[in-house]
């Protein structure tokens, strides 16, 4: 049978399918049964900046605003262990993760600043963290940011983090740059070790009844896909960093597609979400079966044989296929009346 053993970013892994981040990670016992299923590595679901600040903000003003109630104002104060003031509970959560499973658990960072990341950093490698995910959703909302000072801000949290720690760190990018390749390479040159492909752009919808949001998450498909599967094949041969693709891997084949356009890991989380852990299980088992029927001794074999390195140029291959794909919709498949 094909080997699946691969390497992600330096760390052994038994298979290239990875447990993505998502709310299974707050269950040990989940995380040890998509381990079970095949899970090569698990990524803990994220740690945000928002999210630590908040925390902090609203302990300490529980605590001040009391500190002058009376003279007995220090009866009032809790005990330091009522509350898990910043990422704690999170660090607590990993160290878990790690005495429970025998494969790298990655530990994710959701922020927009490099100001205290670069502790939450450290903390995450001494609580065991193997490496990091750090994930840039970044929303711009004013017309005053131009794109090149995104950037610059996205690659001062890169480096930030990347230089605070001694684990590798792979940053979890969105499909909205003016060119992926170049912010890659810049990404690269920061430090970070692997790229992930890519962030899903979660924003509510509305709401008509109420004319409200609607904040309800919609999970993943196969059709998200093929976004991924070109950024991977256009990646693969210079990128010069591991290249993990994550949304839209819900089978085997799902699984190798990926593989072939130049992943090296997949991670998948809708699909467990909807199943359970135990879907890992057909994942791993068709990608193996498949490379075995195609004649692959290895996933690492398989890896990035549909990537655009043989292209001569690789822009004028990107327009023939457009005008094909167009093409080949002819109106006599459009219905009448």
């Amino acid at each position: 049978m094909p080997d699946l053993r691969t390497t992600w970013m330096g760390l052994s892994l038994p298979t290239p399918v990875v447990l993505g981040a998502s709310p299974l990670a707050h269950d040990v016992e989940a995380v040890a049964a998509a381990v079970a299923a095949g899970a090569g590595a698990v990524v803990m679901y994220s740690l945000f900046e928002e999210q630590v600040v908040n925390e902090q903000m609203a302990a300490h003003h529980f605590i001040d605003a009391r500190m002058d109630a009376d003279a007995e104002a220090a009866g009032f104060l809790p005990d330091v262990d009522v509350f898990s003031l910043g990422a704690e509970p999170y660090l607590a959560q990993l160290q878990r993760l790690k005495e429970r499973v025998a494969v790298p658990v990655i530990a994710s960072l959701n922020g927009v600043t490099p100001g205290g990341w670069t502790e939450y950093a450290r903390a995450c490698e001494v609580r065991g963290a193997d490496a990091l995910e750090l994930n840039l959703y970044d929303v711009v909302t004013s017309a005053e940011e131009n794109a090149h000072r995104v950037e610059e801000r996205q690659l001062e949290v890169v480096h930030a983090v990347v230089h605070a720690v001694d684990i590798p760190v792979t940053v979890k990018i969105g499909p909205a740059y003016t060119s992926v390749p170049a912010f890659v390479r810049r990404l690269k040159a920061a430090g970070a070790a692997g790229v992930t492909l890519f962030n899903r752009f979660y924003q509510p919808d509305v709401d008509l009844e109420t004319l409200g949001v609607d904040r309800r998450l919609k999970l993943s498909t196969p059709a998200e896909l093929p976004q991924r599967l070109h950024a991977l094949a256009v990646l693969s041969p210079t990128a010069a960093v591991a290249l993990a693709c994550t949304g839209g891997v819900h089978s085997g084949h799902d699984a190798a597609k990926a593989l072939l356009c130049g992943a090296h890991v997949v991670q998948v989380t809708s699909a467990v979400l909807q199943h359970g852990p135990g879907q890992l299980r057909p994942i791993v088992d068709g990608l193996r079966a498949w490379l075995a029927e195609t004649g692959y001794v290895s996933s690492d074999e398989a890896r990035g044989v549909l990537a655009m390195g043989s292209t001569r140029d690789a822009s004028v291959w990107e327009r023939l296929n457009y005008v094909r794909m167009l093409d080949g919709w002819r109106m006599e498949r459009v219905p009448r009346g």
